[in-house]
């Protein structure tokens, strides 16, 4: 099995799943056509992970998720064209179409990483996905297994000022993953600095409704805040995301920073 064969699975059901589509909104996809990394279960950063600065000793290690993992399949889901531009109007509210993004859009997320583990089981592998097992937790906001440092392990992308991971197709959209006892060849990271694709251009503080993020980075409390808020307004709905839209990173990545004033360690985002 290769990384074409698993990006082939996604992008099919993400074309013809009627979940990826919005019937409200005229039927506009909720995601395009994924990118995909792959990690090494045995990835000395899985271990750097528990380390107290960098999210805690209670993050787990693929193996133990999966005693017998060997690779980690990391996908990122970028948002549509149709989400993101609906979301950079207004800045103090998220369009409809963000709103249903959040949402309905993790459904489809949850779809894609059972469509990745069915797939793994029809072919004789096992897998596990971390966020469906009856162990996963979150302390402080942070998870013991976290999306975005595994898909930084994976060569997927670096993160942004406002903690976004930037990928090659910017930083609208989602993550997720699902670890495997199926060797694949790990994805060449290609960067070593935790921030090396944002370009500290400042323009996610200009965006962000709630100030939480300044040029020292982001604040957690004030974001959480603001989310709570809008899902009083929009529930069952809540979301914001203005600071990935409407921003240099929003599709791509943008004019890199010079990697040498960024530490190439990781630390918590």
């Amino acid at each position: 099995m290769n990384l074409t064969e698993v990006n082939n699975v996604i992008s099919s059901f993400l074309e013809n799943s009627k979940s990826n589509r919005i019937p409200e909104l005229g039927g506009i996809k909720i995601y395009d056509a994924p990118i995909i990394g792959i990690a090494s279960g045995d990835d000395p950063l899985f271990i750097k992970l528990k380390e107290n600065n960098v999210i805690g000793k209670f993050h787990n290690t693929p193996r133990e998720w999966l005693p017998e993992a060997v690779s980690v399949i990391s996908y990122f889901l970028p948002f549509s064209r149709e989400i993101r531009i609906s979301n950079r109007a207004d800045k103090m509210k998220p369009s409809i179409g963000w709103l249903y993004g959040r949402v309905e859009g993790e459904l489809v997320n949850n779809e894609v990483r059972k469509t990745i583990a069915e797939f793994i089981s029809d072919v004789g592998g096992k897998a596990s996905i971390p966020s469906f097992e009856s162990n996963f937790t979150v302390i402080e906001r942070n998870s013991n297994w976290s999306e975005r440092h595994v898909a930084f392990i994976a060569g997927l992308g670096t993160f942004s000022l406002s903690k976004s991971l930037i990928t090659e197709k910017g930083c609208a959209g989602r993550i997720g993953s699902v670890i495997t006892n199926i060797q694949f060849q790990p994805t060449e990271r290609k960067y070593s600095g935790l921030y090396e694709y944002c370009s500290m251009c400042l323009a996610c503080i200009q965006r962000c409704p709630a100030n939480a993020i300044d040029n020292t980075g982001k604040k957690h409390q004030p974001c959480s805040d603001f989310l709570d808020k809008t899902l009083n307004i929009f529930a069952p709905r809540y979301g914001c995301g203005k600071c990935q839209t409407k921003v240099p990173c929003e599709s791509g990545i943008p004019q890199k920073c010079p990697a040498s004033t960024v530490a190439a360690t990781l630390c918590r985002p």
